[in-house]
């Protein structure tokens, strides 16, 4: 019998997850898988219980918000690549980003039978100076707002949270003055907001076009919003973002690179898939190949 290690967290989304525990480890067990099951306790957590424990398993199935998945391939991260196993994910979050990437069932005990049954990827991890991430290294506006947001707020009010605790920041607006390096070159202005990633949505709504994306390609994507000196200019940026149609001229740019060198000269704070990721005057974020390999649906 194989052996499936699920680490999930009891609090995220609303506690989602506690009223489908027993469904999801039925589905586990029908699977043909002899489950631990262990809820985390804090932050941190699930990424040492992932190291500690994961090679034990020949799987993990992880529930909870984007962070908890985070956490999960920090821990695997430490660990030889023989010794990684692979990775199921049962979204219970606020937004689940990373999950728009897996077309993954919508009921829970589904998502249970494919992350136990489901033919494991291989995917594309970013690097942020010896941090890891899984689908978002950000800095600038709102990218505080997954991490400054009391949970209470989120759990009433779902993605709408981000949105109006964004919303209030409005009226200071901050830019970067940043030379970003590139494989096929080098960019310099003033941003207001920047990512790299390797995933069709962040926040639920930003991202490059999904056929643009590829997650086990050895690229990232980089998105840079200018910072709009005139309400004119401001407008040009919003429609960009909503049409996903970046170029120099429309304050928004979009491209692919294997690897970005980030400078400034003064430090710039990001957040790696949502949790505070430090602060940076000069850093490179690289997309690293490896071994982790994660389920996806059809």
């Amino acid at each position: 019998m194989k052996t499936l290690l699920f680490i999930y967290n009891p609090r995220a989304g609303k506690g989602r997850v506690r009223g489908k525990l027993a469904g999801i480890l039925n589905a586990f067990t029908q699977a043909g898988q002899l489950v631990t099951a262990y809820p985390t306790q804090g932050p941190g957590d699930a990424a040492r219980v992932a190291r500690e424990l994961g090679p034990k398993f020949d799987r993990i199935a992880c529930s909870g918000g984007d962070g908890t998945l985070h956490e999960v391939v920090e821990g695997l991260m430490a660990l030889p690549g023989s010794a990684r196993p692979p990775i199921g994910y049962l979204p219970a979050g606020t937004t689940n980003d990373y999950a728009r990437n897996l077309n993954l069932p919508r009921n829970m005990e589904d998502m249970a039978t494919l992350a136990a049954r489901g033919e494991p990827r291989p995917v594309d991890i970013g690097r942020l100076g010896e941090k890891y991430f899984i689908y978002v290294a950000a800095f600038g506006l709102f990218t505080d707002v997954a991490y400054n947001t009391p949970q209470e707020f989120k759990n009433a009010f779902g993605h709408l949270a981000y949105v109006l605790k964004g919303a209030s920041e409005l009226g200071n607006l901050k830019g970067y003055c940043l030379r970003v390096e590139h494989d096929g070159g080098a960019l310099e202005g003033e941003y207001l907001y920047g990512m790299v990633s390797n995933t069709v949505s962040v926040g639920g709504v930003l991202g490059l076009p999904s056929d643009e994306v590829v997650l086990d390609d050895g690229l990232l994507e980089l998105i840079l919003v200018e910072k709009p000196k005139t309400v004119a200019q401001l407008n040009t940026v919003m429609l960009a973002l909503a049409k996903q149609e970046y170029s120099r001229d429309s304050g928004v740019v979009g491209l692919h690179s294997s690897r970005f060198r980030i400078t400034c000269g003064e430090a710039v704070p990001f957040t790696l898939d949502g949790e505070f990721g430090g602060e940076h005057t000069d850093t490179e974020i690289a997309a690293v190949n490896t071994p982790i390999r994660i389920v996806y649906g059809k």
